[in-house]
């Protein structure tokens, strides 16, 4: 049996919404469309309708994975720990040793985005930082070197 895959109710929501729009939205468009060229006559040389039914597998090859995906997943809802350490949900502010200061958010690995600040817990630095308190000096060893 695997681990269970955890992601904020932020992350599960944002996979919602993005099955929700293509399912209501993208979804309906293409199929006119392809209703649209189907109507036209000749299919084998009809390129808006070979180029729209393959839109139409693209966009429900992704539902399927994201029905899996929120199938699979365990919403968490973020909760500080007593202790002050550093929870799944936390958002926590790092300084290398250059003095450069970040702020991330430790999420599940359906949901990072460095750019955005959210490093997956799986992540060696998301590891190395869960479980941390203010001030401690953290060691994380990763494929570029050690941080």
């Amino acid at each position: 049996m695997s681990r269970p895959r955890y992601i904020t109710p932020e992350g599960f929501a944002r996979i919602a919404r993005e099955h929700e729009r293509i399912w209501t939205v993208d979804r309906p468009k293409i199929v006119a469309e392809v209703e649209a060229a189907a109507a036209l006559g000749d299919r084998s040389e009809n390129a808006e309708y070979i180029y729209g039914k393959k839109k139409l597998r693209e966009l429900d090859r992704r539902l399927r994975e994201l029905s899996e995906r929120m199938d699979a997943l365990t919403v968490v809802k973020p909760a500080p720990h007593p202790s002050g350490k550093a929870f799944f949900g936390a958002w926590v502010r790092v300084e290398d040793e250059d003095g450069e200061e970040r702020r991330y958010r430790l999420v599940g690995p359906d949901e990072f985005d460095v750019a955005a600040g959210l490093i997956s817990v799986d992540a060696p630095l998301g590891r190395g930082l869960l479980g941390r308190a203010e001030g401690d000096t953290v060691r994380i060893e990763r494929p570029a070197g050690t941080l």
